[in-house]
């Protein structure tokens, strides 16, 4: 099981700091928002509790199995929890690792942004032949996803090959362009449940499939899920995790600290890091409330990796200015370990030799911690025992579920997001997109550039 240590988020160096009485004053919107989570189960939480969508996955695992390559064409919520899923829990060097040391699984690229020389760069490591993709998009509208479709499908027509053995559509049940063109030209579909927004989709079919390709036990991150809900509807809210993430942030955003920071010492959690931005920036920062008040709420999330950002970040965390509360995530069992060698006999070296290098990256946690700690700051921390299936499973349901209870503490609606609206509508205008007239916006020639 994960362990949770908030005993820096109480410290009493922290210039106007938060106490256990401010959390037990929040008890009752707590167990409104633990009612709801128990009543009206969101459709995050359903989808673990329901073999479909694991099943849907399984049903197209020998089809999935025969290549070589699963390329994801998604962006966003599309893209961000495969990313995750992968970068904690295959080994860093996966894709450089020949068929038969993957164990027949596939290797998996992400192609996430319209960049042409990003997505050149992926399309020109990969045997076409030998590659399946998986365009993500619930609406089948989303310009970066269909661009991206696009270009694979012309380049799958230029080599002679039929694009329906290479493809799988990952998108709404019913309607939208990706499923209509799936219809006709009999492509593989899985579906995106009609009640999970993109960045709560992680473990949905949007993230599954490619866990699967890459032989991850999604059975296992589907038990840590379940194990996290059961958790979290536990009304003793000193024994629950997602309440506590979710009201010490609350508190410490009314005390100015507007900043979160997840900072992962481990490279292989620091795309979790990523994955928790897109989470609580979208679910929690909007401009009016549920009673349509304009309210302009939102902590800014951002991501950080020890030990290299003690060289980059830390500084400004220690000295800058009160308005940060910071996660670490750490992890007690490495995949690998390297021990430090005896090559010198200067004296300056001694302290590391015969050491490794896991207990020096736990160490630099430790202190960062401490030194947080004695300038007032205020921390958490996340231990993973080890870094698997169960564990991450457990880490992504904690976290959909304490934005959903942020949600009910800033008084927002955490599953939509308005703010983005707009600039994709514009977008739209400024390529040509029939219907969208109006929000065209064309760069002014006289722009005050030097």
């Amino acid at each position: 099981m994960l362990k949770f240590d908030f005993t820096n988020v109480f410290n009493e160096k922290i210039p106007n700091g938060i106490s256990e009485n401010d959390i037990e004053n929040q008890k009752d919107v707590i167990y409104n928002s633990i009612n709801q989570l128990k009543n009206n189960i969101p459709g995050f939480v359903e989808v673990v509790f329901n073999r479909k969508w694991i099943n849907s996955v399984l049903n197209i695992k020998n089809f999935v199995k025969s290549y070589e390559n699963l390329v994801v064409v998604g962006i966003g919520g599309s893209a961000l929890g495969n990313i995750a899923l992968q970068n904690s829990l295959r080994p860093i060097n996966w894709n450089f690792l020949n068929k038969k040391e993957r164990n027949g699984n596939l290797r998996i690229f992400v192609i996430d942004n319209v960049d042409p020389d990003y997505v050149s760069s992926i399309l020109d490591l990969i045997d076409i032949k030998e590659t399946l993709f998986n365009v993500i998009s619930k609406s089948g509208s989303t310009a970066e996803a269909m661009a991206n479709y696009l270009i694979v499908r012309g380049l799958l027509e230029t080599h002679g090959l039929n694009p329906k053995n290479h493809l799988v559509f990952t998108t709404d049940p019913k309607k939208g362009v990706l499923r209509k063109i799936a219809e006709t030209e009999k492509i593989t579909t899985l579906e995106i449940p009609e009640n999970v927004g993109g960045r709560f989709s992680v473990l949905t079919p949007v993230g599954l499939l490619s866990a699967m390709a890459a032989g991850i036990d999604i059975e296992a991150i589907y038990e840590g899920a379940k194990s996290a809900y059961n958790k979290t509807i536990n009304e003793d809210i000193w024994n629950n995790p997602s309440a506590l993430i979710a009201l010490v942030h609350y508190l410490y955003y009314l005390k100015g600290r507007n900043i979160s920071v997840m900072m992962a010492y481990s490279n292989k959690l620091y795309y979790l890091a990523d994955w928790y931005r897109q989470l609580w920036a979208e679910s929690l920062g909007k401009a009016y409330s549920k009673d349509n008040k304009k309210i302009n709420v939102g902590q800014t999330p951002v991501k950080a990796l020890g030990a290299v950002d003690q060289h980059s970040q830390i500084q400004l965390y220690n000295e800058g200015p009160d308005d940060k509360i910071i996660t670490f995530l750490k992890t007690e069992t490495f995949e690998r370990n390297i021990k430090i060698p005896h090559s010198h006999i200067e004296k300056e070296l001694s302290y590391l030799q015969g050491q490794t290098l896991s207990k020096l990256l736990n160490n630099e946690l430790y202190g960062t911690e401490a030194a947080l700690a004695l300038n007032g700051k205020p921390s958490l921390r996340i231990t993973f025992p080890k870094i698997d299936e169960f564990n991450v499973g457990q880490f992504i349901m904690y976290y959909e579920l304490a934005t959903a209870i942020a949600g009910d503490l800033f008084n927002v609606n955490p599953y939509d997001q308005p703010g983005v609206e707009l600039g994709k509508k514009i977008t739209y205008a400024l390529m040509g997109r029939k219907g969208f007239e109006e929000y065209n916006v064309t760069p002014s020639n006289e722009r005050k550039e030097i």
